[in-house]
């Protein structure tokens, strides 16, 4: 990806008579990408229907909050920006679709934003977390933000929460000393 701090993984998948097999997380080729053991701190799982928006979100650093995130019913747009002051693609974008037939993963570390948009009706989002949700340190930028252009599909209404439908945009969020600094540094733990 050309987010510094982001990396997306497509698992091999195995389908027999019996079904299929998939596994979304996988140490090994974590660390070989990221040169890093991810830290599990918390397991989210969210279930959306069609539209929702839930994001850009993102938590203070230190200690901010790594996520690998993958989709194992329906189908999402999954986007990481990146909100780092300093940071050579500071405001720029990357939608990776996550769906129950690839299984890709998106991995996005410390001080990265992340939004999504379920693309269909009963869509989950499972995520692991390198640190648990602290309500205090999260912050959120406007998923809607012109100036960030995401690539929602058209044809959608958005449904946003009442904390995300209220978020600043970048410039903002930026102008208020929101957002967290380039370090030039990336990492799973």
């Amino acid at each position: 990806m050309s987010i510094s701090g982001a990396w997306a993984f497509s698992p091999p998948r195995f389908d027999d008579d019996r079904g299929e097999f998939v596994a979304p997380y996988q140490e090994a080729a974590f660390v070989e990408a990221v040169g890093a053991p991810l830290r599990v701190a918390q397991s989210n799982h969210s279930v959306s229907r069609r539209g929702v928006i839930r994001g850009v979100h993102f938590a203070d650093v230190p200690p901010g909050q790594a996520k690998y995130i993958y989709c194992p019913r329906g189908a999402l747009l999954d986007v990481v920006v990146d909100v780092r002051v300093g940071s050579p693609t500071f405001g720029a974008h990357e939608a990776v679709r996550l769906d129950s037939s690839s299984y890709t993963a998106l991995y996005l570390s410390e001080g990265l934003g992340h939004a999504f948009c379920a693309l269909e009706d009963d869509t989950v989002a499972s995520y692991l977390c390198s640190t648990p949700y602290a309500p205090a340190i999260e912050r959120t930028v406007s998923a809607l933000d012109p100036a960030l252009g995401l690539p929602w599909p058209s044809g959608l209404t958005p449904v946003l929460s009442e904390r995300d439908a209220a978020a600043p945009t970048l410039a903002e969020a930026a102008d208020a000393g929101l957002l967290p600094r380039f370090t030039g540094r990336c990492s799973g733990t």
